[in-house]
């Protein structure tokens, strides 16, 4: 191993500082547009994340049976966050519907909550990977209506998982 050269180093340095390289900054994205660019890496990862999951695997479904309602949902998102900041969340029929699915497939409200924590974990993580090109000046009211919005889906999933007659939710 060659010592260093310790004039040569400060040479170096000195010339660094003397002649800065300018570094131009990456330009940044809405979450939206990161959510739409992820699209299938974020349904990928989240189905990564359900496989791992005992409880959710102990029914067995195909990729499309399990996933197939995540398109529609982050399509959702995705119109919500291009709305104005505060926006309400849509009625979602195609949420009510995967909550129907869902209890006819043999789930339990606890899955269906599970799968919808599993989902804003793989959002978040898609814009964690893309940190670099987050908007940073609105992703505060992002999260918020992220989280608003899957939510807001997931309680509509339980609204008609639970109105069915039998189910422990309704009325005898």
């Amino acid at each position: 191993m060659k010592p260093i050269e310790i004039d040569s180093l400060r040479d170096v340095i000195r010339k660094e500082i003397a002649n800065p390289v300018p570094h131009r900054p990456l330009p940044t994205e809405s979450v939206a547009s990161i959510l739409e660019h992820d699209f299938d890496a974020t349904i990928q990862y989240w189905m990564g994340l359900v496989e791992d999951d005992q409880e959710l695997t102990c029914i067995p479904l195909s990729f499309e049976e399990r996933s197939g309602h995540l398109p529609h949902l982050l399509a959702d998102l995705i119109y919500r966050l291009r709305l104005p900041p505060n926006s309400k969340a849509n009625i979602s029929l195609l949420a009510r519907q995967h909550g129907d699915h869902r209890r006819k497939q043999g789930y339990t409200a606890a899955m269906v909550v599970e799968e919808s924590r599993i989902l804003e974990v793989s959002i978040f993580n898609t814009l964690q990977n893309n940190q670099p090109r987050v908007d940073f000046s609105q992703v505060l009211l992002d999260i918020m209506t992220i989280a608003d919005e899957v939510d807001s889906q997931l309680e509509q999933a339980m609204h008609s998982f639970e109105a069915w007659p039998g189910s422990a939710g309704s009325a005898a």
